[in-house]
């Protein structure tokens, strides 16, 4: 998927109900939970991991995949994020934190985690992330919190578009999802207009702008809900809502 050029939505919709956050589960004494709650982390955090290693701390791709796994394993195994405090930082702040200290210990690290060795290998799609890495241009300054922020509100986008698009294909509405991605996700800054959208998948100009609504609020909506999956609290979801929209959710 290209860079995604997408306008903040209006603030027409409220944000969805409250659902179980997974830093919260996370801590969980059930093994299921617990279990449930990591994939939910991991799913919105690996890349980051993953780009950060590779550009930050110079690794190759084998080694950033090899400490990339062996992260979450050590997260997971030792629970490192039984400590967060929502009122001292983001949780994407203390991940990068606790990144940048196992790092720090890496080579006694990876003594006793490899891929392959004696934990799951957990199933990360490395080829992707190397292309985007390339996609991307170098950065102009050192790598640190920014890129990682970034990294991180780019996969927060990616698994929002994807349970929208997931959305749209259950209740047979792909024609307002490749509306909304040939409108909003265009590999440049240009847009097509309305008459061009209307004459390309055969609608009326009306029906254009009702199906990029509809496509800017399911899709905001979807963001959101992967946002609460990824907050603690309210008042941390409102923060990092306000962070990623520019307004309250």
């Amino acid at each position: 998927m290209g860079e995604m050029h997408y306008s903040k939505p209006g603030a027409g919709d409220r944000f969805p109900p409250t659902r179980l956050s997974a830093i919260v589960s996370a801590r969980a004494e059930d093994p299921d939970e617990r279990q449930r709650a990591f994939e939910t982390i991991i799913s919105a955090y690996w890349k980051p991991v993953y780009k950060y290693i590779r550009l930050k701390w110079y690794r190759t791709g084998e080694d950033a995949q090899d400490l990339t796994q062996s992260f979450f394993a050590q997260a997971i195994e030792k629970r490192f994020f039984d400590s967060y405090d929502p009122s001292k930082s983001r949780f994407r702040t203390f991940v990068r934190i606790c990144l940048d200290g196992f790092l720090a210990n890496e080579d006694k690290a990876a003594k006793r985690i490899k891929r392959g060795g004696n934990v799951q290998t957990l199933s990360l799609d490395f080829e992707a992330a190397e292309g985007e890495l390339r996609a991307t241009r170098e950065p102009a300054a050192p790598v640190g919190e920014d890129f990682f922020d970034r990294e991180w509100t780019r996969s927060l986008f990616s698994l929002a578009l994807d349970s929208f698009r997931k959305k749209c294909e259950q209740s047979g509405k792909q024609i307002q999802f490749n509306m909304f991605e040939r409108y909003y996700l265009s590999e440049d800054d240009s847009k097509p207009g309305y008459q061009r959208l209307s004459s390309e998948f055969e609608v009326p100009t009306t029906s254009v702008t009702n199906y990029l609504a509809f496509g800017r609020r399911e899709f905001r909506k979807a963001l959101l809900e992967h946002l609460q999956e990824l907050t603690s609290t309210d008042e941390e979801f409102r923060r990092e809502a306000r962070s990623l929209l520019g307004q309250e959710p």
